[in-house]
């Protein structure tokens, strides 16, 4: 598997963030069976949705944001913005002064996609940060809360000689979704750094690029699982059936993360086609493939969904806790849920 994932594109959470989108889920007009190998998910079964297992999952998600560890506060906090985006003030503000970059800058932009405006001191107080990554990161949540007097020096970072920080540039520059942001970007799709490529053509996907799509859907057959995760994910980012076809068939991949990837990619595009491989994987012996099963089913969202999480919210591993309590609020009503 690629090794070189950078440190902010934590698989999951971090990169997989489309199934917290705001915007109606797309569905595809013509309903295609799963793949060969695949089974069809079961019936929508009528369920109410527990209080008490929401509630334990709120209170693991704001016990993790003061974990011991960086990585696991940083995932709280996007897992937060997400899930909890009325309780998520607090903990943004705090991660703002993380000793940790990699969690002041999930802060960051947590307060740009939530627009909080009382961090706006915090983050102008943040404009050097020793970070550059995290600089990128202030910039974007700056711009994010109307505040653009340093949005212009995006186009500096994203020429820096550091690829991580290049790459931040363009992952941010994704986010803000913004057209004039393609002048800085298809520069980038010829950048040295794969990773860099990577964000680029997945900020450009964003922007209802044709030629990133296609760039990503050759990706999605990779010789590295990480990249053809990655890629999978960037192609549901812009909520557009069309992409529907090339993510059923990595259902049956032969690694089992790529396979439960392209079921949350299906799910945030109002597919719950991937239900018959996060169903199973939620009883992985592997953390990492529990957790991502869990990210699939909250993307699926089916309140039907419940038992399979419920254990997971009690797992050993804290990155499985924080995406099963991540999906368990965000499972919707039985009225709510499209066919597959």
């Amino acid at each position: 598997m690629n090794s070189n994932r950078p440190w902010w594109a934590v698989i999951g959470l971090c990169v997989l963030s489309a199934c917290a989108s705001s915007q109606p889920k797309q569905t595809a007009t013509t309903v295609i069976p799963p793949p060969p190998g695949v089974l069809a998910p079961p019936p929508v079964q009528a369920t109410a949705i527990d209080p008490q297992l929401q509630s334990a999952a709120h209170d693991e998600l704001l016990k993790e944001c003061d974990a011991t560890e960086p990585m696991l506060r940083g995932n709280a906090l996007e897992a937060i913005q997400k899930s909890l985006p009325d309780e998520a003030e607090q903990p943004v503000l705090k991660g703002l002064s993380d000793s940790d970059p990699g969690v002041r800058f999930a802060a960051a932009i947590a307060a740009g996609e939530l627009r909080l405006q009382s961090a706006h001191s915090p983050l102008l107080a943040m404009a050097n940060d020793p970070d550059p990554r995290v600089e990128v990161a202030v910039r974007f949540a700056l711009h994010r809360l109307g505040d653009r007097r340093l949005s212009h020096e995006l186009e500096r970072f994203s020429i820096s000689p550091d690829p991580q920080v290049r790459a931040c540039t363009a992952q941010v520059l994704g986010l803000l979704g913004e057209q004039s942001a393609v002048k800085l970007l298809k520069p980038m799709c010829s950048d040295d750094s794969l990773d860099v490529k990577l964000e680029a053509e997945a900020a450009l996907w964003r922007l209802g690029d044709a030629d990133a799509r296609s760039s990503l859907i050759l990706t999605t057959v990779s010789a590295y699982p990480d990249d053809e995760m990655f890629a999978l994910t960037a192609l549901a980012n812009h909520e557009d059936p069309s992409v529907v076809q090339y993510i059923r068939g990595q259902l049956t991949n032969d690694y089992v993360e790529v396979s439960l990837a392209a079921a949350r990619a299906l799910g945030v595009l109002g597919s719950d086609d991937g239900w018959s491989v996060a169903v199973p994987a939620a009883q992985s012996t592997i953390a990492r493939q529990r957790a991502l099963a869990a990210q699939a089913m909250a993307a699926i969202g089916r309140p039907d969904l419940q038992k399979p999480l419920a254990p997971l919210l009690k797992d050993s591993d804290a990155e499985v806790r924080i995406s099963a309590a991540m999906a368990i609020l965000q499972l919707r009503s039985s009225t709510s849920v499209a066919g597959p």
